[in-house]
């Protein structure tokens, strides 16, 4: 005969949480949030050592727990699962935070905007007599970035994408707009 394995009842508590919400109950996800946010949280703080990071991993954490939770096989796993979830959405915000860091290192090594050149084509808009020095110095700050992880760095779209954590799309279409906005710029008589 087998050795029955002691169950502790917060285990079993968590377990029929887990099943009603896979079931659709709203009051048990809260109840189950209420019970588990903290020790998220803490296991967070512990991981990333800082208290923004940690709100915002535990918070994408919660999102994937809830997106997930109808898939969990086994509700006993619950608790190694939340805290595998948490765990990758900490590991995921140091890169992203590194790469940050590595982006705002290099900008702070790059030259002052009037050195910055951007591809022979967007030079060529501007009309004889207008410099683009002064075009540039006129963009605000992440804009002259942006032009400058693309132009100077050769980044393309994707990597800028993920160094500044913004969708592709918007990283197209902020360059677009930059562009637009240079040339407007550069049209305009001195």
């Amino acid at each position: 005969m087998g050795r029955m394995r002691f169950r502790r009842p917060e285990a079993i508590l968590d377990e029929i949480l887990v099943l009603r919400c896979q079931g659709g109950d709203g009051w048990a996800l809260q109840r189950l949030a209420e019970r588990w946010h903290p020790r998220l949280l803490q296991h967070a703080q512990r991981l990333t050592g800082q208290k923004d990071a940690t709100d915002d991993a535990v918070q994408e954490a919660w999102l994937a727990i809830v997106r997930g939770l109808a898939r969990l096989d086994d509700p006993a796993r619950f608790r190694a699962w939340a805290y595998r979830i948490t765990g990758n959405k900490c590991r995921d915000w140091i890169r992203r935070e590194q790469r940050r860091r590595r982006v705002r290192d290099r900008l702070a090594r790059e030259p002052r905007p009037d050195a910055i050149d951007p591809e022979p084509a967007v030079a060529q808009e501007g009309r004889a007599g207008h410099s683009l020095g002064p075009a540039l110095a006129a963009l605000p700050a992440d804009r002259r970035s942006l032009l400058a992880m693309f132009y100077n760095d050769g980044l393309s779209v994707r990597e800028i994408s993920e160094a500044l954590g913004l969708a592709v799309g918007t990283v197209k279409s902020r360059l677009f707009h930059t562009r637009k906005m240079l040339r407007r710029s550069l049209e305009v008589d001195p």
